[in-house]
């Protein structure tokens, strides 16, 4: 059986959201929970990338057949192709599983790009029902998001045990960490716990960055080193599966998955490939 460092008490899944501004290396740190969790075979997985900069896919080793955004402007678009007898809700829910993308301990949903001028209220809640039922399916979640947090702002996801706020060591941009934070509580986005996690740090941290970090109201998780390995797989186009288990980045993820996910000596099994 696996024990969670769960806050929420409302689903079984356990959900882990990644933020940071753009160029600091959250796509990659959600990656390598992702591996992680499937590696040790913690439990299934459901990913979900909410960046309309959307390219977890690609270190997942997925291809998309399309995205949430590209299905909720069909579903608006006046001529739509709804078979007769067919509800909105129905033809909706359909055309989501077919965007899933399925593999091996792990699942990958797109969100895509945001609203364009047209309402989505209905629209938002359908969305929102089909993917709070889709994560009782699974064990995790993990959710790539933007910095703005629009998805999670939007309520069409659920509230989320753990958020990973990500920064590089530049003092300016744990200065947007912080940032972050405030939003989410501006929001008032259901959150359990929220930490920062340094990413792409080389040795000691410059005194600026460690003042600033002492700064915030934010545990430091941990810090994600440097690592070349991380760098070749994404120039060469390569899914995060086949990095070195040795990577010194995938150490430092590892610890910090130890930190959130706690282990007795039965791990349950997947719950579906």
């Amino acid at each position: 059986m696996i024990k969670l460092n769960k806050v929420t008490e409302d689903e079984d899944t356990f959900t882990i959201a990644v933020a940071g501004k753009g160029g600091t290396g959250k796509t990659t740190i959600s990656g390598l929970i992702i591996r992680e969790l499937v590696e040790r075979q913690a439990g299934s997985v459901l990913a979900i990338d909410a960046d309309p900069n959307a390219n977890l896919n690609e270190l997942l080793g997925f291809d998309v057949d399309g995205t949430i955004g590209e299905l909720e402007a069909e579903v608006l678009r006046e001529n739509q192709d709804i078979p007769p007898g067919m509800t909105k809700k129905r033809w909706m829910e359909l055309h989501l599983q077919q965007i899933l993308s399925e593999g091996k301990g792990k699942d990958l949903l797109v969100m895509g790009r945001g609203e364009g001028p047209n309402c989505y209220c209905a629209v938002n809640n359908i969305l929102r029902e089909y993917l709070n039922n889709l994560a009782r399916n699974y064990d995790f979640l993990v959710m790539d998001n933007e910095a703005g947090m629009e998805h999670l702002s939007r309520r069409t996801t659920a509230g989320i045990d753990t958020l990973l706020i990500a920064s590089d060591s530049n003092p300016i941009a744990v200065k947007s960490a912080r940032r972050i934070a405030e939003l989410v509580d501006e929001l008032d986005i259901e959150v359990g716990k929220k930490y920062l996690v340094l990413n792409r740090t080389e040795g000691d941290l410059p005194d600026k960055t460690e003042k600033k970090v002492d700064e915030l109201d934010l545990e430091l998780l941990g810090e994600v080193p440097r690592d070349e390995n991380v760098r070749d797989l994404c120039w060469e186009g390569k899914p995060i599966d086949l990095l070195d288990p040795n990577s010194p980045a995938l150490k430092s993820v590892r610890k910090m998955v130890d930190d959130l996910v706690s282990y007795s000596v039965t791990i349950s099994p997947v719950k579906s490939e």
